[in-house]
């Protein structure tokens, strides 16, 4: 028989194994976090417009004015905002980014136009930001093996701010009022920013050299992203790659909902389930394309699929008729969502791996002014066209077309 002291002497006592999460998780889980509320304050502006211009009796045109107006915020800040970024840090950036457009939004409860303006210009420009100051960071924290993945996910907070306006901000504007949705919308908002508030002072590297504000309103401080892209390894036409993307991109999300009803007689709920599908979609095909990249260790792959894709889906969606079937436009818009919209993380992984370490943000910045530009001339000219001659499908045709074009220009491209 053993005796007690020995016996106890072989006794193995498991103590808990303590794993421990990874550097990266945190910071990605904060700038996914920031990018989504970003995205939910842009969405705002189209989902509460109509019921400003109801109350205050504004001209139903300003819908249209003050989405472009958010959009010009938008590309002023990535114009002239990267010494911003580098000047209290990448995170704190884009938390004040979110925190100047909640506040900004109290703005929206005066019945002068003007002011409303200037909360979506604001808001457009914090928008603006999350794009070169997330780009910085997860091109410093994201793992080389699944870089493309990360910032897909990140970037599939731009859908998911937008799903999260759409199934809450009419709902509580129909039962509560506009004025409540906006409050809680700023709520929110703020709550976001205050979940990520702490990693800021963790994660932002030191400020390099303070820029004044005279100095970033400069020529040479305006042109300093386009000079970004020049110095990159062929960053110029990988920007240009993730500009034509996003202009049949862009005709998909304005003019779906439009075509369904005027052309094929859909009702609006149906067009809007559509579209709704096609967002899901979206979220997924960012990730699932993201994943590819990553699992192939080719982004010019990736990208050349989702290019491939886009153009399908859309000459496809310029030859349906009223004969197609309700399920067979569902499984073509998720097509397109997967596709026309899941290029966009890759593309910026991409920009980031082969822009020069210094330069991330201010490469980013270049790319996505490429990006916003086609945003905004692609469905002014497709508006134009179908005005003057009645035809969608030849427009549809067209936007086809850019996606080609993407295609081509990736074959362009060398590897790095």
């Amino acid at each position: 028989m053993l005796e007690p002291d020995i016996a106890c002497s072989r006794i193995q006592i498991r103590q808990p194994v303590k794993r421990d999460i990874p550097a990266w998780i945190a910071p990605v889980a904060a700038i996914l976090v920031l990018q989504t509320a970003a995205s939910f304050l842009s969405r705002l502006i189209p989902i509460v417009s109509p019921s400003l211009i109801q109350d205050f009796g504004w001209n139903n045109g300003w819908v249209g004015y003050l989405a472009a107006i958010n959009t010009a915020g938008s590309l002023f800040f990535l114009m002239v905002g990267t010494g911003f970024i580098h000047r209290i840090g990448n995170i704190r950036s884009v938390q004040w980014g979110v925190l100047m457009g909640t506040i900004s939004m109290a703005l929206f409860f005066s019945p002068i136009v003007a002011l409303a303006a200037v909360a979506s210009f604001i808001i457009g420009a914090g928008y603006g930001v999350s794009s070169p100051a997330g780009s910085e960071i997860l091109q410093r924290y994201s793992p080389p093996s699944i870089r493309n993945l990360v910032f897909s996910i990140k970037q599939a907070g731009v859908p998911l701010g937008g799903v999260i306006a759409g199934l809450t901000i009419p709902l509580l504007a129909e039962s509560a009022g506009w004025r409540v949705a906006l409050l809680a919308a700023a709520l929110l908002a703020f709550g976001m920013v205050a979940l990520t508030w702490r990693l800021g002072r963790d994660v932002d590297t030191p400020a390099r050299s303070a820029q004044s504000w005279l100095g970033a309103l400069s020529l040479h401080n305006i042109l300093t992203p386009i000079r970004a892209l020049r110095e990159g390894h062929d960053t110029r036409r990988l920007a240009a790659v993730g500009g034509l993307l996003s202009a049949t991109q862009s005709c998909w999300f304005t003019f779906t909902v439009a075509y369904l009803v005027d052309r094929l007689d859909f009702t609006l709920s149906m067009a809007g389930l559509v579209f709704a599908i096609m967002q899901a979609a979206g979220v997924a095909g960012r990730i699932v394309f993201g994943w590819l990249a990553d699992r192939i260790g080719s982004a010019r792959v990736a990208l050349s699929l989702t290019s491939v894709g886009s153009a399908a889906t859309t000459a496809l969606l310029a030859l349906s008729t009223q004969a197609w079937p309700l399920w067979v436009l569902s499984l073509l818009a998720a097509g397109a969502g997967a596709t026309a919209a899941g290029w966009n993380g890759v593309q910026i992984a991409e920009m980031a791996r082969r822009a020069p370490p210094d330069k991330v943000s201010e490469a980013a910045a270049g790319s996505t002014l490429h990006v916003y530009l086609a945003n905004t001339v692609a469905p002014a000219v497709f508006a134009a066209y179908v005005s003057a001659t009645g035809q969608y499908e030849e427009a549809f045709m067209a936007a086809a077309v850019c996606s080609l074009g993407a295609l081509a220009l990736l074959a362009r491209i060398r590897p790095h």
